[in-house]
């Protein structure tokens, strides 16, 4: 069988702990659980499974979840509690049984950005090099997009292989990326929403559980985590996105699982195009050497922290050339082409990105002085590809995924008077001219060249920075 089964309640056929004490459940009261963690002291192991439990077999109502989750978001968890927590929403549903597939398994998960193709170009990449990479990724939320959407783009991709094809297709072509199935993690889908309307979206460990309860369900043996921070980031400064990152990868280490947590930049878009179809023709020239420099930084670093955790390589430098070896010898072209036709996709697409539909428009933004490009807004850039239809206003819209913003300038860019900075491509004027308000101010030119935040930051494992130890 592709998954594990546990026992489940008679009643809702949903999964519970047989092998909690059998004072387990008498002892407990959900307002008792409740009023602990508001009063700031430490919740045991078994109130969180409990809790998450009762709330499962919907024992425990969205009301008194939703009152738990709002003093979580105001007291806090300790890296024992949110392991636990994280284990417990992983165990609501279904975990994958990766056994049959040979090689290390290892993943990548990106906080989301404006402009993030590298699931794209990691996951063919990283297969070459003896790791399998099972990836389950998720939808445009936001200004960010979405990995599926962006896939969805190719003319027969499917994102939605049931559990024994997705396996399948990782023994055989070492790579696969599909959606999150019903049975993944259901806790978290239920507490997400409950957490979108009660104002408990920002906080750490709920975030953290809401990530790594789907990331640890896919059967890996190490988690490489892309942690953003910037305006077009989830976590706007580097301090939070270092606080999540550190949470993130000690819940990780804690599951006995390898990680390394990277903090990377989001204060202008990835590459120079943002969009769907238009990120797809991008990763295409990244993976036949002709990526942009800073994707391919954020790719590469990422990449190799996932050969080094998985003894691919003895260190992170050497486990860098193997990969752009791999880019060089086209094998990684290659690999992403045999994972697209394995989702029963028309490659024609990859292999000839011209046949990709084109826009009804196409508008330039031009630099108005000489100068040098001072900034470009990735949240603006990221509203704009919503408003041109690239991104969902609503969760039943449907994306255009041939709209989008190319040829972006890079900050410290120099440029003349008259020089392009953007392209935008739509297919509605009113949406064009709406996406144009958004652009205008985002992207600014002055006379002096800025310097701009490194790229890549802060690596840490566990509860410690592994900055030197991945260097060695």
């Amino acid at each position: 069988m592709p998954v594990l089964n546990g026992s489940y309640t008679r009643s809702t056929g949903r999964r519970v702990d047989r092998n909690r004490p059998p004072f387990y459940a008498a002892c407990m009261v959900p307002q008792w659980v409740i009023e602990k963690k508001r009063n700031g002291d430490e919740l045991t192991d078994e109130e969180i499974r409990w809790f998450i439990d009762g709330y499962g077999a919907e024992e425990i109502p969205d009301y008194q979840m939703a009152a738990l989750a709002m003093a979580v978001f105001f007291q806090g968890m300790t890296g024992r509690e949110v392991t636990t927590l994280t284990d417990a929403m992983m165990r609501s549903g279904d975990l994958l049984d990766t056994s049959s597939v040979a090689v290390p398994k290892a993943d990548k998960h990106s906080t989301g950005g404006v402009g993030d193709k590298v699931s794209l170009v990691l996951a063919p990449l990283v297969a070459c090099c003896g790791i399998a990479v099972p990836m389950i990724s998720g939808r445009g939320l936001g200004i960010t997009g979405g990995t599926l959407d962006k896939l969805e783009s190719i003319p027969g991709y499917r994102t939605d292989l049931s559990t024994g094809e997705f396996l399948a297709v990782v023994r055989e072509c070492g790579c696969s990326i599909i959606g999150q199935t019903a049975r993944l993690a259901p806790v978290d889908k239920r507490l997400y929403a409950l957490r979108d309307v009660t104002g408990t979206v920002p906080s750490i460990p709920l975030i953290s559980a809401s990530i790594l309860s789907k990331k640890m369900a896919e059967g890996i043996d190490a988690l490489v985590l892309d942690v953003k921070w910037g305006n077009g980031a989830f976590m706007k400064t580097e301090e939070q996105a270092r606080e999540l990152a550190r949470t993130m990868a000690t819940i990780v280490a804690g599951m006995d699982k390898r990680v390394a947590a990277v903090l990377t930049a989001m204060v202008e878009p990835l590459g120079h195009a943002a969009g769907n179809a238009v990120e797809v023709m991008e990763s295409i020239e990244a993976l036949q050497g002709r990526g942009p420099a800073d994707l391919m930084e954020v790719t590469l670093t990422l990449a190799a922290h996932m050969l080094w955790l998985c003894d691919r390589a003895p260190s992170v430098p050497e486990a860098r050339s193997m990969l752009e070896e791999t880019i060089d010898s086209g094998a990684a072209f290659g690999k992403w082409i045999e994972m697209a036709a394995a989702h029963g996709a028309d490659t024609s697409f990859l292999e000839n990105p011209s046949r990709f539909p084109a826009p009804a428009m196409r508008h330039e933004l031009k630099a108005d002085r000489d100068g040098f490009v001072t900034a470009v807004d990735a949240e603006s850039v990221g509203r704009a590809c919503v408003v041109l239809g690239g991104g969902r206003r609503r969760v039943e819209d449907r994306v255009d995924h041939a709209v989008g913003i190319v040829d972006l300038a890079k900050v410290g860019c120099p440029v003349r008077r008259g020089d392009r900075l953007a392209t935008v491509l739509a297919n509605d004027a009113a949406r064009l001219e709406e996406a144009l308000a958004l652009l205008d101010p985002a992207l600014r030119i002055g006379d002096e060249k800025p310097d701009p935040p490194p790229l890549i930051g802060e690596v840490m494992t566990g509860n410690e920075p592994a900055t030197n130890r991945s260097e060695a």
